[in-house]
């Protein structure tokens, strides 16, 4: 499935290339990112960001790189997993350090969970986020998701159990 571009009043989600290696490994090579993230290796190098890239969207996959329209920088990433079989999506997403706590993941958020809804007629869109991290839950609850439940010690992240934060919602539910 292709990625489209979609718009919002501050930003540009469009797909990845090849072309972003250079700026993705120090945004998303920073600690605090693989910290908040179960998919990010740390420490996160050229060729890491070179076969996530090449990797590209694949048949489940839709990744999304956010890049600001005011300056047309990459400042994160947002994607959906799909699951056709059951007609949902996991939400994931990531903002470099320096573009936390401006609105950035809410504002993406709701674009791909809109399109999600909207153009690929999903039926349910689900999250997650480690406990240790409350600013994802916000956003999460921002876009109107409910908290649907915790998994607790679920996953192993540099040698510590950490409890995993459930959040879902389907397509009738207010947006």
């Amino acid at each position: 499935m292709q990625v489209p571009t979609l718009q919002t009043e501050r930003l540009l989600l469009r797909p990845f290339t090849l072309a972003d290696a250079p700026t993705l490994v120090p945004l998303i090579g920073a600690r605090g990112v693989a910290a908040t993230t179960l998919r990010i290796p740390h420490p996160y190098s050229i060729r890491d960001a070179e076969a996530f890239l090449s990797h590209g969207e694949s048949g489940n996959e839709m990744p999304f790189a956010i890049v600001s329209r005011g300056t047309g920088t990459l400042i994160g990433g947002i994607g959906l997993r799909l699951e056709s079989a059951h007609n949902h999506a996991e939400l994931g997403y990531w903002l470099g350090v320096p573009y936390w706590g401006k609105g950035y993941a809410t504002e993406a958020a709701l674009a791909v969970v809109r399109y999600g809804f909207e153009e690929l007629r999903l039926h349910r869109i689900q999250a997650s986020h480690f406990s240790s991290n409350p600013a994802s839950g916000n956003v999460l609850r921002k876009i109107g998701m409910s908290h649907e439940g915790c998994k607790r010690e679920h996953i192993l992240k540099w040698g510590k159990y950490l409890d995993l934060e459930l959040y879902g919602m389907v397509r009738a539910d207010p947006q």
